[in-house]
Parts: structure tokens; sequence; C-alpha cells
């Protein structure tokens, strides 16, 4: 679990692992970066400090709700706010449609701070439980059959995912909202505003990047990179789908 406290207090940057990712289960983008990062993690063996970031997007997007059908029933988005998100379900469903996932968009904001929380119980309880427990979060929201604002819910997914679950709505309430709480407002003072992020930890052979970050999978060749000492040429950013393949 992530601890806080004046000898060894939480940083956004720092991590005994090499690379922290920051992800929130309401980000179509982070959904589909999940698997290609995994991969990514196996590849090199190493293992992954997997964080929760919480999005405010109504600050930035506005907010909306639709009904089942998908009609406008309440909007507080500008005419800009709504091109902006209807492109980045496009585009993130074009990378899911490649992989076989199921991405339908949302009807409301989701507030995701509880299944944010109950990342971290997972994650307190090892790799696999945590790997389990995203996975099946991921894929049941983004078909809408998971209510991730309920707690019950949560509790019933941490189970099934291999966590033990005693004691975790009195966690839920109380100090994981607390650390929740605190997390996201050093992670947001560190410049880190969107998911996926990734975090090098670790220094490379040819140059000092502990601490930097990147926002966005299409970082996720240079990431590798940085993570195997810089052998070779540095890669471009670029997906490798639809035909093209980097240099």
């Amino acid at each position: 679990m992530i601890v806080m406290s004046e000898s060894a207090p939480f940083n956004p940057l720092q991590s005994a692992s090499p690379l922290i990712v920051y992800i929130d289960f309401k980000s179509p983008y982070a959904y589909i970066a999940k698997d290609p990062t995994y991969e990514l993690a196996d590849d090199l063996a190493i293992e992954i400090d997997w964080r929760p970031l919480t999005l405010d997007i109504p600050s930035y997007l506005g907010s909306a709700m639709l009904d089942d059908t998908g009609n406008v029933v309440q909007s507080k988005r500008t005419p800009g706010q709504w091109d902006g998100v209807r492109y980045a379900y496009r585009d993130a469903r074009r990378y899911a449609n490649l992989r076989g996932l199921t991405l339908r968009g949302t009807t409301k904001i989701w507030d995701s701070s509880l299944a944010s929380i109950a990342m971290v119980w997972a994650k307190d309880q090892g790799a696999d439980v945590l790997r389990a427990y995203t996975g099946l979060v991921y894929e049941r929201f983004w078909k809408r059959e998971l209510d991730i604002e309920d707690p019950r819910v949560l509790e019933g997914v941490l189970g099934e995912a291999g966590a033990e679950v005693s004691g975790f709505a009195d966690y839920l309430h109380g100090p994981g909202r607390e650390l929740h709480d605190l997390m996201q407002a050093q992670i947001f003072a560190t410049g880190i505003y969107g998911v996926p992020t990734y975090v090098v930890t670790r220094e490379s052979t040819s140059r000092d990047v502990a601490g930097e970050f990147f926002f966005g999978r299409e970082h996720l060749p240079m990431v590798r990179w940085l993570l195997t000492d810089s052998a070779g040429a540095a890669p471009d950013i670029a997906y490798c789908h639809f035909g093209y393949t980097p240099p």
C-alpha cells in the first residue's frame, strides 16, 4: 500500500519500481493503454507501480448526462467541448477495436474515486490481485456493466479478483479516502494532469531521466527505450497500426 508519513512522504515522481503508471477507470485512453503497458512490463520483467489519478473532467470538458439510448438529457458543455469529447471517443474506439475491446460511451461523468481507493486496496494484496481487479473493472465499466460508485459492487469485484475484503468498507470511507485525497493534491501539484501518465524513476545509462514523465500511451516506445538503457536509436512517437511502422 502507498504510505504517507513524515519519514517517507508520498512522492508522485519516486518509487522503488522503475516505472510508475497513473490511470483512471473512467478514461478510455487509460483503458486501451492498460494491456500494452502490461505487455511492456512482462517483456522487460519489471514490476509497475500502478497509481490512481482521479480526473476532474467537468473542470475542463464540462459535464453532461445521457439516457440509455444516447440522447442528451442534461448538458453543461460548450460546442467546442462536445467536439473534443466526441473526437476522444472516436479515437479511443479505433484502437479498442484493434484489440477486440468493447468501449461504450458513458452516460455521465462518473466519480471514479471509490474505484481508485479500491485499486490501492487491491494493490496492497499483490500484483496478481491488482492486475485482476483492474482488468475486471475496466472491461465491465466500459461495457456499462459496472457501477463504480457503488461500494458493495466494488467489494464484490475485489473478492472476485482474489482480494481479502474484510475491513474494506471502513477503509473506503476512512483512511483510504484520506490517502486518496492527499495523493491527488500532490499529483496535480507536480504537474501530472492526465492518464495514462508514465514516470520513469531510474536513470538510463546515457541520460538522467529519473522522475521524467510522459502523458499518453503513444510514448510507450520511448518509455521502453529508456528502461532498456537507451539501447539503439531513440524511437519516434507513433502508433504501430494502420499500416505504419516507425523506422
